[in-house]
């Protein structure tokens, strides 16, 4: 198996889904999944959770503070960083431009 693509990038500006793809819960899977044109990716657990605050107003940072004041006393900055970081090189996510 092919080791994820990870593009660091500015963990203090916002982030936003990529134009192509499309967040939802989908019952059938149980799980959120990004669609896009081609597909789609399932996104099980914790990375589900992480991908309902990209929203583009909110930053990793911003995002790993309320994942934090959701699950207290739990240590997620670098697994949430791994997660967001192979997002961005998958093209998923990328920083707002607005």
């Amino acid at each position: 198996m092919a080791t994820p693509t990870r593009v660091a990038f500015d963990h203090d500006a916002p982030i936003e889904l990529a134009k192509y793809f499309r967040f939802q819960w989908e019952p059938v899977q149980d799980c959120h999944v990004l669609l896009y044109p081609e597909g789609m990716v399932k996104l099980p657990g914790s990375a589900g959770e992480i991908m309902k605050r990209v929203d583009g107003s909110c930053s990793l940072n911003g995002l790993v503070a309320a994942l934090a004041t959701q699950f207290p006393g739990v240590d997620l900055r670098a697994d949430v960083i791994d997660f967001l970081e192979v997002a961005h090189g998958n093209g998923w996510i990328h920083e707002t431009t607005r």
